[in-house]
């Protein structure tokens, strides 16, 4: 998935000869913290809500503010991924998107991004979330993905985990079957070190389990 599949159209762009008043009415409406500003359809960088509030004059317009602009920005064809790096390192909410022009396109929200993102992972399949420990020289996602086929099952999505000073990697798993005791036997029989393993039906007869519980407790 790339930018141009995330832009959310919602949020407009700032022009040069709004007011400050107009732009902390417009991060109250849109619920953001920054809003971009675009200038004859060019992105000039990112305004912020602690920019307009450090101003002496909010009644004023932004071309006239002496403030120096946040630019982060991505391109149309960059991937998701990088979306989210590029709003992680500059601790934003909404995320511009140009061209190779450098034409405004829209913008990323963090809200959009979390919606996505929950499509690659396959939140919405069932199935079941396994976390390996493997050495770095060993890490083979073909071979882990073997193992987990030889009990007729698919790997939905896999995720890497380095830490630094660390040969070793968390490899976590999201897996097509919600029985996957076979499969855990086959990690532990290859010298696999699972961390981790979780099985939705359990967790939901488990939190049946505990509603019925609170139940009794509420009507003895």
């Amino acid at each position: 998935m790339i930018a141009s599949e995330l832009i959310s159209y919602d949020i407009p762009p700032l022009k040069l000869s709004d007011t400050g008043n107009k732009a902390l009415d417009w991060m109250e409406e849109f619920k953001t913290t920054e809003l971009p500003i675009v200038n004859e359809g060019k992105y000039l960088g990112l305004i912020s809500e602690s920019n307009l509030l450090d101003s002496n004059d909010v009644d004023g317009k932004i071309e006239s503010f002496g403030f120096n602009l946040l630019k982060p920005f991505v391109q149309d064809n960059q991937h998701m991924f990088e979306v989210i790096s590029t709003m992680v390192d500059n601790d934003i909410d909404v995320l511009p998107v140009v061209n190779s022009g450098h034409q405004y396109l829209g913008v990323i929200t963090s809200k959009m991004i979390v919606k996505n993102l929950s499509k690659v992972v396959s939140v919405a399949n069932a199935g079941s979330i396994l976390t390996l420990e493997v050495n770095v020289k060993d890490y083979s996602l073909s071979e882990i993905a073997r193992m987990v086929e030889s009990d007729d099952a698919k790997v939905l999505a896999s995720f890497i985990t380095s830490h630094p000073d660390s040969t070793k990697l968390e490899v976590t798993l999201k897996i097509n079957k919600t029985e996957i005791s076979r499969i855990l036997h086959t990690f532990e029989r290859f010298n696999y070190v699972v961390l981790a393993s979780y099985n939705e039906s359990e967790y939901h007869e488990n939190l049946q389990n505990k509603y019925d519980e609170f139940m009794r407790f509420l009507n003895p």
